[in-house]
């Protein structure tokens, strides 16, 4: 893995990262085609209007090709939230994934924010065990339609600080 390296996602990293959201997304989880416009539209969003000491994105470069994303945005004054969160298929199952949690969390604790949530779907089982093996807590769990299909929509939090409020 020493060809893998990690750098701050830029306007340039848009149409790649919507692309291989909505190409895996319906490859793997049978999403329908309202995935990618909706991943494009966050983040165009982000690019226009983020506030770049509080919020961030990153790009998983594997050689000179972007081969993941990450994006740690604001949810409140207290609480980040990450988003977009995907490796490639090749590189998953080797700790890179919890080094790019571990990153944005790093990233969100130096930013003053007091706790992280993410929102995901129980059938998303690695990203969940990685959450909750990291420390993050089930927050909500409840049925959602989305992108074709019946899920269980979820939401984790953890505290980023000692004063943070228990998620519990």
């Amino acid at each position: 893995m020493t060809d893998v390296s990690i750098r701050i996602a830029t306007a340039q990293d848009v149409d790649w990262i919507a692309q291989i959201h909505g190409t895996l997304y319906r490859r793997d989880e049978g999403f329908d085609d309202g995935f990618q416009p909706l991943v494009q539209s966050v983040l165009e969003g982000f690019i226009a209007d983020h506030d770049p000491v509080c919020e961030r994105g990153w790009v998983v470069m594997q050689g000179d090709r972007r081969a993941g994303s990450l994006f740690c945005t604001r949810l409140s004054k207290e609480t980040a939230k990450l988003r977009l969160f995907l490796l490639m298929p090749e590189l998953r199952g080797r700790g890179l994934g919890q080094t790019l949690l571990s990153n944005a969390m790093g990233f969100a604790r130096d930013a003053g924010y007091q706790a992280m949530q993410v929102s995901t779907y129980s059938r998303h089982a690695a990203a969940c065990a990685l959450y909750q093996r990291v420390g993050f807590v089930l927050t909500d769990s409840k049925p959602a339609r989305a992108f074709g299909h019946d899920m269980i929509e979820q939401s984790w939090q953890i505290a980023l600080s000692e004063g943070a409020p228990d998620p519990k």
